[in-house]
This record gives structure tokens, C-alpha cells and sequence, in this order.
């Protein structure tokens, strides 16, 4: 009896184990829900900065991928989930980051969609503290919904700011290089 409820054990352990990634000291899970569609963790790393780790950072998509463009460019169900692991975020800068990611990603041409980014910084607006946890989501026909800690900030339309908002992290000039891989499962 006793070698069944150790194999018991070590079966949920494994169970347990297998359903989340630890990265940057945090646990991400395996799979996420938003809206009805499932999505399974492809890859996840962290965003460092003068060997300060900033966040955790994951990537959730329908199926596994590893090709940076096609997944930017693609009109499917993604997420990405930021999990805060420093106190150095603050608002500010966080809305910083993200200008700046988003002029990588267009390569300087923000225009198109400069109000889009402007009300996308207002879901930064809130103090941001360690263990924040914010999803980047984009459901077809929907657009990019944000939350933050669960809650719902609000919707982006276009597939244009989905790409130029995904592609801060998986540009040719992403947020960080090691972090582009990790998310890509590579």
C-alpha cells in the first residue's frame, strides 16, 4: 500500500510540475483561457536590464511556434502575460518601455496607429508593484484585450497594433534578445 501512495505522489508531482514554468522566480502556467480559447505556454524567459530582472515573461499561443514573424503577423488567438518580479517598475517607466518597443517594431512608423498606443499607455497609468500581472490578449475580431491582475483594462481594435504590440517582443529589434528565444521556445 505504501508504494502505491508514493507512486500516487510522485504522479501528481509530476503532474504539478509539468502544468507551469518557473521562470524568473515565478510560476507561469502551462495554459491560459481568455474568451473561450485555450492557450498553451510556447516559450517564456526574463526581461533583465543591468542583470536586474525585470519581469517574466510568456508566450501563449493555439499551436507551438517558433518563427518570430509569422507569429506576429498571424490573425489567431495569442497572449502574452508579463508578470512584474522587480520594484524598480514603476508607471512611468513602464510606459517608457513600451513607446520604445513600439517605435522598434514599426521601425520608427507609430504613426498609423498613435492613437491606439496612446490609449494602450493609459493601462500602464495605475502604480504597477512587484507581482503585478498584466495579459496582452488578442482574440480575432475582438482585438487586444489587457488586463491587469485579472481585470479587464480595455480592448485595442486592429491587427495592425496587434502586430506592432507583439512585435515588441518578437521583432527584428526586440525588448531583449534572450527574452525574443526564450518565448520562442528556443
Amino acid at each position: 500500500m505504501k508504494k502505491y501512495v508514493l507512486l500516487l505522489v510522485a504522479v501528481c508531482s509530476l503532474t504539478v510540475m509539468s502544468a507551469q514554468k518557473k521562470v524568473g522566480g515565478v510560476e507561469l502556467p502551462a495554459k491560459v483561457e481568455f474568451k473561450g480559447e485555450t492557450l498553451n505556454l510556447n516559450g517564456a524567459g526574463v526581461r533583465e536590464k543591468f542583470w536586474i530582472d525585470l519581469y517574466a515573461g510568456g508566450l501563449y499561443l493555439t499551436d507551438k511556434n517558433s518563427d518570430a514573424e509569422k507569429i506576429t503577423n498571424a490573425d489567431k488567438p495569442m497572449a502574452i502575460k508579463l508578470h512584474i518580479v522587480s520594484k524598480l517598475i514603476t508607471s512611468d517607466k513602464m510606459i517608457d518601455a513600451v513607446n520604445e518597443g513600439f517605435e522598434n517594431a514599426t521601425e520608427g512608423k507609430t504613426a498609423p496607429i498613435e492613437a491606439e498606443i496612446k490609449r494602450f499607455q493609459g493601462f500602464f497609468s495605475d502604480e504597477i508593484k512587484k507581482n503585478d500581472v498584466f495579459d496582452l490578449v488578442y482574440i480575432p475580431g475582438e482585438g487586444v484585450i489587457s488586463y491587469k491582475n485579472g481585470k479587464e483594462k480595455g480592448t485595442i481594435k486592429g491587427i495592425a497594433f496587434k502586430k506592432a504590440l507583439f512585435g515588441i517582443w518578437l521583432s527584428k529589434k526586440p525588448a531583449e534578445d534572450d527574452l525574443k528565444e526564450a518565448m520562442l521556445g528556443q
